[in-house]
């Protein structure tokens, strides 16, 4: 008979931080984040992509087009599991494989349609589907922040 078995995760630092990919944002940084992206010039905002809940906001592009606010998580891939974005400076103490699995199957259970890649920030624990980015719009992105 299978059952669920918790694993124990721990985030250690990395010897060499990832590229970023994302950046990451909750609560009032979240806000913060919005009203920078929304402050871009159409120039800087045409590389980005965006995915949204009530309290949370992920920003994708090249590191270079991410913004910066304070209280952010910058998110980059792991070649050992792609389909997750960690945090750039840590690394799970548990196999990275393991983890996406676990961030699978616990997503599955809540009838999550996972689109990849997921975005899994340790504290506050963060887990949000990234691939339902779009591109960012403005009257979107607006209507978000009024509603934030």
């Amino acid at each position: 008979m299978a059952t669920d078995a918790a694993i124990a995760l721990a985030w250690t630092a990395r010897a060499v931080p990832l590229t970023p990919r994302a950046v990451v944002a909750t609560g009032a940084a979240a806000r913060a984040l919005g009203r920078r992206v929304a402050a871009l010039t159409d120039e800087a905002l045409a590389p980005l992509a965006a995915v949204a809940g009530p309290d949370a906001l992920v920003v994708v592009g090249d590191a270079a087009a991410l913004p910066w606010v304070d209280g952010v998580v910058y998110v980059g891939r792991d070649d050992a599991a792609p389909e997750l974005l960690v945090p750039t400076t840590l690394a799970p103490t548990v196999a990275a494989p393991v983890v996406a699995r676990a961030v699978a199957a616990w997503l599955g259970r809540r009838g999550a349609h996972v689109a990849w890649p997921v975005a899994l920030v340790p504290s506050p624990l963060v887990i949000i589907p990234c691939g339902a980015a779009r591109p960012i719009e403005r009257a979107r992105l607006a209507a978000w922040l009024e509603a934030a």
